[in-house]
C-alpha cells in the first residue's frame, strides 16, 4: 500500500473507482477535477503495483476550525484490509496540519461497514439528512469528529505499542 498525493493524471483512475463505488450519484469528472486542483483540499490515492486501487479527499481551509472529508473510495478486490482506514487517518491529519479542530463527513445510510469505520475512529453521529442522496432516497448520516481528542487517543496508542515492543 502507497499513499501519495493525487494529480490531474489521476483523475481517470479515480472517476473509473468513483463510477464503480457510486453507481448512482458518482461525482461529474468536472467536479472531481476541480476538487482535484483546489488549493483548500488534499486529495490521496493508494497505489497497488502501478494501479489505484482506492483515494480520498478532505477539504481543510488553512487556519480553519473545520474540515470535511469528501470522499473516500476502496476498489471492491481491495476491501477488507485496512485501506479505507488508512486514507481516513492520513487525511485526518493533513487537516490538523492545516488547524482544523472538528472533522465533519455524510455517509450514506446503507453503508454500515463506512459509518462503523468512522465511529471506531471516534466519528459521532450528529445528525440526519432525510433523502439527501438522489436518485436513491437514502438518508445522510451527518459525524462529527474532535480532532485533537483522535490525535490523543493515536498519540496513546502510539506510545502504548512502543511500550510494549
Amino acid at each position: 500500500m502507497t499513499l501519495r498525493t493525487a494529480t490531474g493524471d489521476d483523475l481517470g483512475a479515480i472517476m473509473t473507482l468513483e463510477r464503480a463505488s457510486f453507481p448512482t450519484d458518482a461525482w461529474s469528472e468536472s467536479l472531481m477535477a476541480a476538487e482535484l486542483a483546489s488549493p483548500h483540499g488534499r486529495y490521496l490515492v493508494d497505489v497497488e503495483a502501478g494501479r489505484v486501487v482506492g483515494y480520498g479527499g478532505v477539504r481543510a481551509v488553512r487556519g480553519g476550525a473545520d474540515a470535511d472529508i469528501q470522499t473516500i473510495a476502496i476498489a471492491e478486490a481491495a476491501r477488507g484490509a485496512g485501506r479505507g482506514r488508512t486514507l481516513l487517518r492520513a487525511l485526518l491529519g493533513e487537516a490538523r496540519e492545516r488547524g482544523a479542530r472538528e472533522m465533519f463527513l455524510e455517509v450514506r445510510a446503507d453503508n454500515p461497514v463506512a459509518e462503523a469505520l468512522y465511529a471506531s475512529e471516534g466519528f459521532v453521529e450528529i445528525a440526519r439528512r432525510p433523502r439527501y442522496y438522489q436518485p436513491d432516497d437514502i438518508d445522510a448520516v451527518v459525524m462529527k469528529l474532535d480532532l485533537a481528542a483522535w490525535a490523543a487517543a493515536q498519540a496513546s496508542v502510539s506510545a502504548d505499542a512502543g511500550a510494549c515492543s
